[in-house]
């Protein structure tokens, strides 16, 4: 069977490649609107998320922000066969714009390190192959459930001149040896940490938030530049932006530091906050003894489909 999926996804890819980008989004967001009325998991998880995050947005309008974030979702699924499949040098094209790539060459040019933080915002493939260009980049790689697409991957994320390592021991080694020689990590600060001892809470849009601390021990360790960035999907391609982080996130106090983190991503998610990735659950470990937002869902998601009505998480 998963050889079968792994047929069907390189074939999807292989479609989308050879189609212009725009049809290819185009596809991907007609595929959303048929996605939307069936209530699926993405749908409750991106309604309950943006109802966290957007708590002071009318009902109406965090209906219209889920809706865009299921789209942007699925042209980001459209856009992997330019991404992956194509040469360098032909996606390189729809790169329009980049805002602040300064910051990272003025410190690799004083053999400083730097740290990339880069939120699942965007289409953050097409921000790792920018890294690429700029410098030795280095970035954590685990591979896909699907095994059969982990090549295909491993490729598309290295042809501009990055490495992967993996998520191991010997990976963080080479990460954290990496930036200290002067080069570039692309690091994702908005993954919930599965082990317990790898993250804490701190604020994220106004709500307690487990955070991961790979990426703050990583900037005290290495005395690297701290910069966020995303690739913002527009019209006629994409446009880069890196954006300085707070000095706070340089703070030796790992609340300080953490709460700086999440400042940024939401600074970032400013620019476009639809093209989150709403539908990860985000806020999913919680402080001791406080309620699972997500607990409800699954009942409220089977309600929807077996009468058509709106349920509770919206």
């Amino acid at each position: 069977m998963d050889s079968l999926k792994v047929a069907l996804i390189k074939l999807a890819l292989t479609v989308c490649s050879r189609l212009p980008l725009s049809w290819a989004r185009a596809a991907g967001r007609g595929l959303s609107l048929l996605y939307w009325p069936l209530g699926g998991r993405s749908r409750v998880v991106t309604l309950r998320n943006i109802e966290l995050a957007y708590s002071e947005l009318p009902l109406a309008e965090r209906k219209t922000l889920a809706r865009r974030s299921i789209a942007s979702t699925a042209e980001l699924i459209s856009e992997m066969g330019h991404v992956w499949l194509r040469p360098w040098s032909q996606s390189r094209k729809y790169i329009v714009q980049v805002h602040g790539a300064e910051q990272i060459t003025n410190a690799l040019a004083a053999k400083r390190g730097v740290i990339v933080l880069a939120p699942h915002l965007g289409n953050w493939e097409v921000l790792g192959l920018h890294l690429g260009e700029l410098g030795d980049t280095v970035s954590l790689y685990s591979p896909p459930a699907l095994a059969g697409l982990g090549p295909l991957i491993e490729t598309g994320r290295q042809r501009s001149g990055a490495t992967l390592v993996p998520t191991d021991s010997r990976g963080l080694a080479r990460l954290l040896r990496s930036v200290k020689q002067g080069g570039i990590s692309g690091i994702l600060p908005d993954q919930v940490p599965r082990d317990l001892a790898s993250g804490q809470n701190a604020p994220f849009m106004g709500i307690s938030c487990f955070t991961p601390t790979l990426a703050n021990n990583m900037i005290r360790r290495t005395g690297a530049l701290a910069v966020f960035g995303f690739a913002q999907r527009i019209d006629d391609g994409f446009i880069v932006r890196y954006l300085p982080a707070e000095d706070d996130i340089y703070s030796d106090d790992d609340a300080t530091s953490l709460a700086a983190l999440n400042r940024g991503v939401e600074a970032c998610l400013g620019y476009c906050p639809e093209q989150y990735q709403w539908e990860y659950k985000r806020f999913k470990q919680r402080p001791a003894g406080a309620d699972d937002v997500y607990s409800d869902l699954k009942k409220h998601s089977r309600r929807r489909k077996s009468t058509g009505s709106e349920g509770k998480a919206e």
